[in-house]
């Protein structure tokens, strides 16, 4: 099967030129925010789409609604991933944690659960799926990254550190499965419309006794230039394109989408 079949009736996505018809596609963290929305758009350009998820309701819930497979596990236990299916086409890296703290007082064992989950598992599945691409001629692994793979904020060393060694891990699957037809490259958006980052904004508007719109445009997003959060949606369709058939290409990519922030 090529990657270039033509668009089918599946929607939008396929409609814009991808179509995804037959290809097997995995998303861990998908029960909400940008996971959720990148299964949303894979399942919509015709993949199969397996549904991973530590949250058993909201696995279930996105599966069924987009016609997957829920698979409910902990992603900060290794032995779950040998539990994942190996046989995908597309493996999208989104799970992922945050924790706030100064250097001095960040716990270790929060620090340690952070790379498990947002890098040691990646290479776990990495690891997993990419014999089946390279038997196969192709592969597409996105791995959600963050602005802070490419740059650092203060209080957030766990998070920092694990999103800048996805980026390499990336670009290490770019090089060895490029003879095989199979890309991997990053997406690196700033501060995203999730449920994790609602919560932070309420937390910064009782901790500065500010309205949640002055915490969105003069603390999250003080180093951007477009003063908004970016949608899940958005996320995805970065995602999406990446699966696309004039993307081949592109590998070892490190893709910002973060109203600007890298620019400055």
């Amino acid at each position: 099967m090529t990657s270039g079949n033509p668009p089918g009736p599946h929607g939008t996505a396929a409609a814009a030129g991808v179509d995804l018809t037959g290809r097997t596609a995995l998303v861990t963290g998908a029960g909400s925010g940008i996971g959720r929305a990148c299964a949303t758009a894979l399942a919509a350009a015709g993949a199969r789409v397996h549904v991973v998820d530590m949250a058993a309701a909201a696995a279930n819930t996105v599966a069924e609604a987009i016609g997957g497979r829920a698979h409910v596990v902990d992603l900060a236990r290794a032995e779950t991933v040998g539990e994942l299916p190996a046989d995908v086409d597309i493996l999208v890296n989104n799970a992922g944690l945050q924790h706030v703290a100064p250097l001095t007082e960040f716990p270790p064992d929060r620090f340690a659960l952070m790379q498990r989950v947002m890098v040691h598992a990646p290479f776990l599945l990495i690891r997993r799926t990419l014999p089946h691409m390279r038997a196969h001629g192709w592969g597409r692994i996105v791995n959600v990254s963050s602005a802070h793979g490419l740059r650092a904020s203060a209080f957030k060393a766990g998070y920092v550190t694990a999103k800048h060694a996805l980026e390499g891990l990336s670009k290490v699957a770019a090089v060895e499965g490029a003879p095989h037809g199979v890309t991997s490259n990053c997406v690196n958006p700033g501060y995203v419309r999730t449920p994790l980052v609602e919560r932070q904004i309420a937390a910064q508007a009782a901790a500065h006794g500010i309205d949640a719109g002055q915490v969105v445009s003069d603390v999250l997003l003080s180093r951007s230039a477009v003063k908004r959060l970016i949608e899940p949606e958005e996320v995805a369709a970065a995602v999406l394109w990446l699966c696309g058939p004039h993307t081949g290409y592109v590998t070892g990519a490190s893709i910002p989408l973060d109203g600007g922030w890298t620019a400055a």
